[in-house]
């Protein structure tokens, strides 16, 4: 980052050690990534943001360089997470949430967490009755898997069955160069799994109690059941704001310029 960065660590409330980087000067505003994505994947947009606000970027637990002492992994423990993060971050701040970042961050304002503003790009709850949804006993082979620790199967498992990557899609995935670093990522999918939930319909009583600016944010070009999920939450959040980012879809972490002019206006 052309900013200085600051590593820190800080303890959750289970003991769990989670590492956040901070850059930049200003308001706070931290930022959350999805599955197969740690702090590093959502860096550039740190830098991006980092001339008007303190942006706080951290590492979910089981993913990068956060441990985790899960005993049965429950949403709560993220919460809890993000509570510690936002403590570190001076008390409250503004939140932005990648994918099940964005459920994540979601379900911190639907539990009371002091977050200003809040932007969710491509929830990806089930919110289409007409689009098909995986089965749920898809969970419990994903956590097989990952108990096993077959990390090479809960990537091609979650990729292929839970996010509809076609298998000749998945197979071209671990043929590249990113392969290890997804499968790295994979002990954490169930969680992601469990935020999102795709086997059930999202029912609006996972966004009651919310009471602060929200922007949903979806990429034009992305798939019509995260375009559907995210159209769900501009819908059910009293006063939600909804953007489409033309020629855009689910991979905009990697081209961060995109996202900052919204994300500064919108937390400005």
């Amino acid at each position: 980052m052309s900013e200085q960065t600051v590593t820190e660590t800080v303890t959750a409330v289970d003991g769990t050690e989670i590492v956040i980087d901070v850059v930049g000067e200003g308001d706070a505003v931290v930022l959350i990534g999805g599955a197969f994505n740690d702090r590093s994947t959502v860096a550039g947009l740190a830098e991006q943001l980092a001339s008007r606000f303190s942006v706080f970027t951290y590492d979910r637990r089981g993913r990068g360089a956060s441990g985790d002492e899960s005993q049965d992994y429950a949403i709560a423990d993220e919460v809890g997470d993000l509570a510690t993060v936002l403590g570190y971050a001076g008390g409250r701040a503004s939140v932005f949430g990648h994918s099940s970042g964005a459920i994540l961050a979601l379900e911190g304002a639907h539990h009371g967490l002091p977050i200003d503003r809040l932007a969710v790009y491509e929830p990806p709850y089930s919110a289409d009755p007409d689009l098909p949804r995986p089965a749920p006993e898809l969970f419990g082979r994903l956590k097989a898997l990952v108990a096993a620790g077959d990390r090479d199967g809960a990537a091609q498992l979650f990729l292929r069955d839970l996010v509809g990557v076609p298998e000749q899609g998945v197979a071209g995935m671990k043929s590249g160069p990113a392969w290890s670093f997804l499968v790295d990522k994979a002990p954490s999918l169930p969680y992601d799994a469990l935020l999102s939930s795709p086997w059930d319909l999202l029912s609006s009583d996972r966004l009651t109690g919310i009471d602060l600016p929200v922007l949903a944010i979806y990429g034009e070009q992305t798939t019509p059941g995260l375009a559907a999920g995210t159209k769900a939450v501009a819908a059910l959040v009293p006063g939600a704001a909804l953007e489409v980012v033309p020629d855009e879809d689910h991979s905009v972490l990697q081209r961060p310029a995109v996202l900052a002019p919204l994300l500064t206006t919108f937390f400005g």
